[in-house]
């Protein structure tokens, strides 16, 4: 909101009440949320939560947002899609992938190697998005979330492995030969990229 300078009568009580909530706050009686200024709040302009709105996900209280059906079916529809992080200098870095989308866990998936810039960036900072569209291109979702990433591959039957072979199996199917591919998961340092969206944004034609 912006505030005309000479408007006294409006800027006095605006004031006013920051004080009141600053001194409440500190008594312990207001919580105070914090975010850094240029992550606007969900459901700030341009950052529409996604019809499905929230679900209670404890944790003193702090609501989740949960992601609409419509997203989440364009998301389960495609293969490719472009991760979001961010560089050291605050820019964008995007990167084509393929991935896989897991509804049951409402979780995407991507296969990738840990001397990556993407994973560079996301070991630095976690914040990550992720953007796919429609065949005519004129459907797309955006999810925003924090990206976790799995230990590298070590051995052709530890964890990380299994769910690369999971996640290869979900989005191309068999492969010919599995003890090839699990050594070369281990041989070329890879490891799972998973992303829980917590906001969602875009348009879904005929949704």
């Amino acid at each position: 909101m912006i505030v005309p300078e000479a408007s006294g009568c409006l800027v006095a009580p605006l004031v006013f009440k920051i004080s009141v909530r600053r001194a409440a706050s500190q008594a312990g009686s207001i919580p105070v949320r914090l975010r850094h200024p240029h992550v606007p709040w969900p459901g700030a302009a341009g950052h529409d939560l996604a019809p499905g709105g929230r679900n209670s996900g404890g944790g003193g209280g702090v609501a989740r947002v949960m992601i609409s059906d419509a997203f989440a079916d364009l998301l389960g529809q495609r293969k490719r899609g472009v991760v979001v992080t961010l560089r050291k200098d605050g820019r964008p870095q995007l990167s084509n992938v393929t991935y896989a989308w897991f509804p049951g866990e409402r979780l995407i998936r991507v296969s990738v190697t840990d001397d990556r810039a993407k994973v560079k960036n996301l070991r630095r900072d976690p914040r990550v998005s992720f953007h796919v569209t429609s065949d005519d291109f004129w459907s797309y979702a955006v999810v925003d979330g924090v990206a976790e990433l799995s230990p590298v591959a070590a051995d052709p039957f530890d964890p990380t492995v299994e769910e690369l072979v999971n996640l290869y199996r979900t989005i191309v199917g068999d492969h010919p030969d599995w003890d090839d591919y699990r050594a070369a998961m281990v041989r070329d340092r890879r490891l799972v990229l998973r992303i829980r969206p917590d906001h969602a944004y875009g348009l879904v034609r005929g949704a």
